[in-house]
């Protein structure tokens, strides 16, 4: 199960995720539009997956992910392929918000995080953070194809290539989704189960079971984490969004050739796999709060290096620093499965993105409006530089007792 959510990260990451910044520079020349344009589509495509998120959650807990991996495939690919026949920017909103990006979020994101949790407790972070790290390895192995394609055949075709990728790889992947280990009689990290309890539908194993709490949706919304996390999420996803999506235009400003680009882009993609399971497997032995409080900070110094880069010395610097933003995430998801559980995680997933997915809508905006007023990217830069501090603050904060604090709320209850 882990291996299969990989694959489908990766198809979704190589092609959509880092795939689609190659297009932004052509759409912008063939459409006549500028950059906080192109800015405001990937932004409400993040407000679509902020509004979808509760709804989201909701059914992959009710139905499991296998349905959802599957129309998220079928929205995605059929979608790309007719952005072939985009003709103007109206038309390109309505395919890329109403297809595209309808069931992206739900299936690509959030679908793969969920099999990891459900299917591990004690390895829990190490196992998001495989699923996780495929998004880059994708960009790595998939992106720079894409990228060769869009320069050499257009930007129309290279859409085609990406919807008919998705269609031909994803279908086969979701049709092998199980939901859970009990459901095939197994046990979470492996165990094998020693008997079984036909009554509950779970199985006993031979070794002692790692607690797993169980905190409903209604808890999770009384206690100060999940606001916490909320916040330093948003914080985190807006300058992760507003990078990564104006990754190929932050380079040539920079003065980087545009077909140049695209081996940073591959790199920075790249660089995940390790920061992934070097932060994972960390998290599973230390303090996840801290260790993410310093991945932010990380992430900052990065960042100043490429607001004041003066050659492309400076630009191979800040690519591994700035990898550790993306290392972070699966360690956030593991430290919500362990303070609320398998049951109800889908849930609580999709509600913290109804908060925190915003930040993905005004990032890149935010930062193509300053970058058409003033030609440059450094005060949007620096802006995030600010908010990856307040970020690691936020993650301070979660620490050992506000744990203590939920396990206390699910006794209660």
């Amino acid at each position: 199960m882990v291996l299969v959510g990989c694959l489908f990260r990766l198809l979704g990451g190589g092609f959509h995720f880092y795939g689609f910044t190659v297009f932004v520079l052509p759409l912008e020349k063939d459409l006549g539009i500028n950059r906080a344009a192109t800015g405001l589509v990937f932004g409400l495509a993040r407000a679509e997956g902020a509004i979808e998120g509760p709804l989201a959650g909701y059914l992959i807990d009710r139905l499991g992910p296998r349905p959802i991996m599957m129309a998220a495939v079928l929205f995605t690919g059929v979608g790309y392929i007719l952005l072939y026949w985009v003709q103007s920017y109206w038309m390109l909103l309505v395919i890329y918000l109403g297809v595209v990006s309808l069931a992206f979020g739900a299936g690509f994101m959030h679908c793969p995080m969920v099999l990891a949790n459900s299917w591990f407790i004690r390895y829990r972070a190490r196992a998001m953070a495989l699923v996780s790290c495929a998004i880059g390895v994708g960009g790595a192995l998939l992106a720079p194809i894409l990228a060769y394609v869009v320069h050499y055949y257009g930007w129309r075709l290279g859409m085609v290539f990406a919807g008919t990728a998705f269609l031909l790889l994803g279908m086969p992947l979701a049709a092998v989704v199980r939901r859970s280990p009990e459901d095939m009689g197994l046990s979470p990290d492996g165990d094998i189960p020693s008997r079984e309890a036909p009554a509950s539908g779970r199985s006993v194993t031979d070794r002692a079971a790692p607690s797993d709490t169980e905190v409903g949706i209604w808890d999770a919304f009384r206690g100060s984490p999940f606001w916490l996390l909320v916040f330093a999420t948003l914080f985190r996803v807006l300058g992760l969004s507003t990078v990564i999506q104006a990754f190929v235009p932050i380079l040539v400003w920079k003065g980087v050739a545009e077909l140049s680009t695209r081996w940073f882009l591959g790199a920075f993609a790249a660089l995940s796999l390790p920061t992934h399971l070097i932060v994972g497997s960390l998290a599973d032995r230390f303090n996840k709060a801290r260790l993410m409080a310093v991945c932010m900070l990380v992430a900052a110094s990065g960042l100043l290096l490429l607001t004041y880069a003066q050659n492309t010395l400076w630009i191979w610097l800040f690519l591994p620093l700035f990898s550790l933003v993306e290392a972070v995430f699966p360690v956030t998801w593991a430290m919500v499965g362990d303070l609320y559980g398998r049951r109800h995680f889908a849930k609580v997933r999709g509600n913290m993105g109804f908060f925190y997915q915003w930040g993905g809508l005004f990032g890149p905006a935010l930062a193509g409006a300053i970058f058409d007023a003033t030609q440059s990217y450094k005060p949007a830069l620096l802006g995030i530089v600010g908010l990856y501090v307040v970020s690691a603050g936020l993650y301070l904060c979660l620490s050992k007792p506000w744990l203590a604090r939920v396990n206390a709320v699910q006794a209660n209850s």
